[in-house]
């Protein structure tokens, strides 16, 4: 902008004195101009009293702009967002780095629309970098190589499995929306006998034994095994794929021994396995006899001949139990079968209350009229369609810079794009549960199918 400009701008910011919006488009002219004192003389001319927090913060930024944070600053002595967020600035320009966070922080969560990622970082690492260098002499290191330690060398095999972590499983039933049937039987016949072991003593009925967990992907199949633990009060053990299997013969059965093992010494305790089928195949379609070895050696753990699994409670989820070695079903493996089906209207309800708890929802969506149009949708669809629906909140709160909260229309505009993802998995077990039902093994899915016409 040239001086003519400027000028222009000038004479109509004389005809009217105190409007803001004018100033700043004048002061940005001045300062890109190299006018700087110029435009702090005009700033310093406003009557401050007469500005509210708004106004204040505005000159405050103008402030900054002309490059005179301590100016800045002087006038960012009140809560209000904007106030906060010019103290950020100033204290960033002045090096001030513990106070700029403390405002930036506060803002934020007054109004989470706001957030610079790059100005708390900022932040953030002044005061990092102030920590380090006020603590007196850096000291540096020399690092000594051995040449001997940088020659590459085969890998060797491990001298023994290394035994797994367990997990603090404080997951409960109350985190986990519908499934009652399901909760109700795993409560009666695994929760009971570990928290009344006496009662079941005398009836000779033992705590522990094996617990199969099959249905569609995103049902909550994993959440009810760590649910289960926390109502046992149990060590929990989540067994990965990859603490078991191993390049070297043998090493993948010592490795689910010793997993069996460390699981009695620390009972009571939870053995959980996802996909289970990657372990328990069928051992008639495997071409690998170390995947059959690898079968017989889980059978032999889980009965427990060698060892007593007394309090030792195996779980295992898996998509696809068709593909699971038909041994695991004899009583005493995998003695319970449970089908976890995708939820139901009550239970759809029951989850997204739970997903909108703590997001800002607007009053007019119904929640009773979401779960109705979500037919077969998984648990893990409906967060799928609470985050997309999230997602077009947040646009628009960036877009108003104020947040926004959750509306219906947000929700309608995700259901078009966000689809159930049950329907296939449902298509292949209605075939199976026809056509291979042996010993009425898939007649709860069949039952699902026929309530709810799929």
């Amino acid at each position: 902008m040239d001086n003519a400009d400027i000028e222009k701008l000038r004479r109509a910011y004389a005809l009217a004195p105190g409007n803001l919006p004018l100033l700043t488009i004048l002061v940005d002219a001045l300062v890109g101009s190299g006018r700087a004192p110029e435009a702090l003389e005009m700033i310093r001319a406003v009557a401050v009293e007469d500005c509210t927090d708004v106004g204040r913060a505005g000159l405050a930024n103008l402030f900054l702009q002309a490059g005179d944070p301590a100016a800045a600053l002087t006038l960012c002595n009140g809560d209000s967002v904007p106030e906060l967020w010019a103290r950020a600035k100033a204290c960033l320009a002045l090096e001030d780095y513990r106070e700029g966070l403390a405002a930036y922080d506060k803002a934020v969560a007054a109004n989470p629309a706001i957030e610079d990622r790059d100005l708390r970082m900022r932040l953030t690492t002044g005061l990092e970098d102030t920590a380090n260098t006020s603590g007196g002499n850096v000291v540096s290191f020399a690092v000594i190589r051995n040449d001997a330690q940088e020659k590459r060398t085969q890998p060797k095999r491990a001298s023994g499995p290394a035994p797994i972590e367990p997990q603090s499983s404080k997951a409960s039933f109350a985190d986990i929306g519908g499934l009652d049937d399901i909760k109700k039987q795993i409560h009666r016949r695994i929760i009971l006998p570990f928290q009344k072991p006496s009662l079941f003593q005398r009836f000779g009925r033992r705590a522990g034994g094996g617990v199969l967990l099959y249905g569609p992907p995103g049902c909550g199949k994993t959440l009810l095994a760590r649910a289960t633990a926390g109502e046992c009060n149990a060590t929990f053990y989540a067994v990965v794929i990859s603490d078991i299997l191993d390049m070297w013969f043998g090493e993948s059965e010592r490795k689910l021994t010793a997993i069996f093992e460390q699981a009695r010494r620390t009972a009571p305790s939870v053995l959980f396995f996802d996909e289970l089928e990657a372990l328990a195949g069928k051992r008639q379609y495997s071409t690998d006899s170390s995947a059959a070895r690898l079968v017989s050696q889980f059978l032999s753990n889980m009965d427990g001949f060698a060892q007593n699994n007394r309090e030792v409670l195996v779980l295992a989820a898996t998509n696809v139990p068709w593909a699971v070695d038909p041994a695991f079903r004899r009583p005493g493996r995998f003695d319970r079968v449970l089908f976890v089906p995708p939820p139901d209207r009550p239970a759809r309800e029951s989850i997204l209350r739970l997903l909108l708890a703590d997001r800002p929802v607007s009053r007019g969506v119904d929640i009773s009229d979401v779960a109705k149009t979500t037919s077969g949708f998984s648990g893990a669809d409906l967060r799928n369609l609470v985050e997309s629906a999230c997602d077009l909140a947040i646009e628009e709160s960036l877009a108003a810079a104020a947040e926004q909260p959750l509306t219906a229309e947000h929700l309608r505009q995700a259901l078009r794009e966000v689809k159930p993802t049950t329907t296939e998995w449902l298509t292949t077990a209605r075939n199976y549960a026809r056509y291979a039902n042996e010993g009425g093994q898939y007649d709860e899915v069949l039952q699902f199918l026929e309530k709810h016409g799929k």
